[in-house]
């Protein structure tokens, strides 16, 4: 099998690997990198377990070949927490109980980011079509969209959605908080 070099830059943090033309996406950040949050739950893009923002876009990492991903930025759940604080969807999906067994919460958690970031305002029927496509088997749905209603209230109020990162708004011009 043919291996290539190839640079990712996994939560502003660049790696360089070597990986065969064959390895997906999901398996290089958990085995290549320990990036263990993303979660391989169905291996086809039915489930979602596995989903990771690629250059902004959330992306199914299972159906991803991790050649495709060279030169990307690629955002884990690991990479929403910032400072040691948890980014509002994390603490929400907490307070909210967004989760039970855990299994598809990081990808809910990306999906819901992404959809965060596109649509800071959305109803609960956009949110339950934001997240169309991952599958809780632990019929979590009603907390997991109360959870991205209030992590849209929480970032209206103040944080504002930066690629997945939350960056609070500057009292000065010097940028100081």
């Amino acid at each position: 099998m043919t291996e290539h070099e190839i640079t990712l830059t996994v939560n502003g943090t660049e790696h360089d690997l070597e990986v065969e033309s064959r390895t997906l996406l999901v398996h290089a950040l958990r085995e290549e990198l320990g990036y263990t949050g993303t979660n391989v739950g169905c291996e086809s893009s039915l489930c979602g377990a596995c989903t990771v923002r690629l250059d902004g876009d959330a992306v199914k990492s299972c159906t991803t070949l991790a050649v495709q991903a060279d030169g990307a930025e690629v955002e884990t759940v690991e990479g929403l927490a910032e400072g040691g604080e948890f980014h509002p969807i994390q603490q929400t999906f907490q307070e909210e109980h967004g989760l039970q067994c855990g299994y598809c919460t990081p990808g809910m958690m990306m999906s819901a980011t992404d959809l965060l970031a596109e649509n800071p305002d959305p109803s609960r029927e956009e949110i339950r079509e934001g997240l169309e496509g991952n599958i809780c088997r632990c019929t979590g749905y009603q907390n997991i969209v109360n959870a991205v209603e209030s992590a849209a209230e929480e970032l209206s109020d103040g944080a504002v959605p930066d690629g997945g990162a939350v960056r609070w708004p500057a009292d000065d011009q010097d940028g100081e908080a």
